[in-house]
């Protein structure tokens, strides 16, 4: 059996907490800013469920206050492992919400000490990009496609050839305007929201979308609107002819 874990994360996001409910507790809100698609039954005792191609996770709502209190817990694994999230909102003067987020649970037999600092910084990201969403896209859904990277030449720079082919700089900077260049598809404009200095990661806010480049993952695309096939075709093109 793996290790108990409890991550918690404290942010303050620019909308009421009825906002940010929408977002967190509603199938369409969570695949706004989260990955998805995701379904949602409003109740305790509910069923929360992702399904992406031929993965499913599903979890039992534990605790539904709205718009204050989330909690629900996913089946465990045959090893033991499991995952909890919580939710506690409190409204703020000014129309914003604190939130407090706590992930715990247990890992997974095949995960090491590596797992607290990869999925904190995930959970870093994702509630920036909560954020992003209740401010800039609230009451609007989005829906989510991921586009993976292939595999990477033996000798070749992931993200430099990446970025060349994309017409993005090495190194971005939170605030800089940016037009990506993509194979047999518009160009797709947008401003750096996150940054942290690591090549590779880093999120694009466009005027329709979230872009959230996740490594050598490929890309997380949120699309407000446009047709989600086409985009993500025009996005698997490029990747496949940067690293043929």
């Amino acid at each position: 059996m793996g290790d108990e874990f409890d991550i918690s994360k404290e942010v303050e996001i620019p909308g009421t907490p009825e906002q940010v409910w929408d977002a967190i507790a509603t199938g369409p809100g969570i695949s706004s800013w989260f990955m998805g698609p995701h379904e949602v039954e409003p109740r305790a005792g509910g069923r929360i469920t992702m399904t992406y191609g031929d993965f499913s996770d599903a979890s039992t709502i534990t605790g539904w206050d709205p718009p204050k209190r989330l909690a629900y817990r996913g089946d465990p694994a045959e090893d033991g492992s499991f995952h909890a999230m919580e939710y506690l909102l409190e409204g703020r003067d000014g129309g914003s919400t604190w939130l407090r987020f706590v992930h715990s649970g247990i890992t997974s037999d095949d995960w090491g000490d590596e797992f607290l600092v990869m999925t904190s910084y995930g959970w870093d990201l994702y509630l920036f990009t909560l954020g992003e969403y209740v401010k800039h896209f609230s009451g609007r859904y989005a829906t989510y496609e991921e586009v993976p990277l292939p595999p990477v030449p033996d000798g070749v720079d992931m993200w430099s050839t990446l970025s060349a082919a994309l017409g993005l700089p090495v190194m971005s900077q939170v605030g800089d305007r940016v037009r990506m260049r993509l194979d047999g598809a518009e160009p797709v404009d947008g401003v750096v929201d996150f940054a942290p200095g690591f090549p590779g990661v880093l999120g694009i806010r466009g005027e329709d979308a979230f872009y959230r480049f996740h490594g050598p993952n490929g890309i997380g695309l949120h699309l407000f609107d446009g047709d989600p096939q086409q985009a993500k075709a025009a996005w698997q093109r490029t990747f496949n002819n940067a690293f043929a």
